[in-house]
Order: C-alpha cells, then structure tokens, then sequence
C-alpha cells in the first residue's frame, strides 16, 4: 500500500499540482497585500482617510454599546455588522488574481499556437490520393508520376 501511495504521489500531475496550490496560495498573500497595503490606502484617501477594512455598519448593538471604531471591536462587543469594506477588498483581490490569471493564460495561448509544419504528402493527380512527396508513382492507381524538383 505505502509503494502504491508513493508511486500515485509521485506521478507528474500530483506533484504539478502541489506546485500550482503553493505557488496560488503564496499569490494569494502577496495580491492580499498589494490590495490592502497599496491599493486601498491611496483609494481612502482621495475618498476623505476612509479605511475600506474598517467600513462596517452596526446592524445590531453588541453587549457595549456603540460607537465602534474597527470591525474586531464590534466583534469583540458582540456586535452584528455588515462589513461592506472587506467585501470590497476581496472584489478587488478577485479582480486582480483574476486579470493575472488571464494574463498567463493567455500568454500561455500564445505560446502554444503552433507552427505551420511543411507537407509530407502530396495528391495524386489521377486517383486524388494522399501519397509521399517524393513517390514517382502512386501506390493506389499505380499511375507514374512526373518528378518535380
């Protein structure tokens, strides 16, 4: 059983695939960052020193009542909130991990498309059959073929 695990471990899409998770889950960190250390911080700004993480309304009091200057703090007291600001942070981190992701795929795409490859057959002129470049008579009507270059 252990041999089986290790063989099925060890086959290139498993492994591929552990890659792909830590290398996401590491871009994750790093678009989580870039949203709320660069992105937002400027964006609160123009907007009048808002913090998109703190933008939270209280739909219910917690235990200690109001007002609560940051989403934990309204947790702590027990407080019902709609925490619009981190929503729109992740919107943002959506939209980013996913522009990335296009942008891979599709220079992905463009490096795939493949070259025109030169023909190996041509056709027969009697019978329409695909045939070798380079027969002199073709092996379907057997007529003979005029050599070309």
């Amino acid at each position: 059983m252990l041999k089986e695990f290790k063989e099925f471990a060890m086959r290139g899409n498993v492994v591929d695939m552990a890659v792909g998770i830590i290398i996401g889950a590491a871009f994750g960190l790093i678009v989580k960052s870039l949203v709320a250390d660069v992105i937002m911080p400027p964006i609160g700004l123009v907007l009048g020193n808002v913090d998109f993480a703190n933008l939270f309304v209280v739909l219910k009091e917690g235990k200690v009542a109001g007002p609560y200057a940051t989403v934990a703090a309204a947790n702590q007291a027990g407080a019902v909130t709609l925490n619009i600001g981190l929503f729109i942070n992740t919107v943002i981190n959506f939209i980013i991990v996913a522009f990335a992701i296009f942008m891979v795929v599709r220079t992905m795409n463009r490096l795939k498309k493949e070259k025109p490859v030169d023909p190996t057959t041509k056709e027969c002129p009697f019978c329409l059959s695909a045939i070798p470049l380079k027969a002199s008579r073709c092996p379907h009507c057997t007529s003979e073929l005029a050599q070309s270059g």
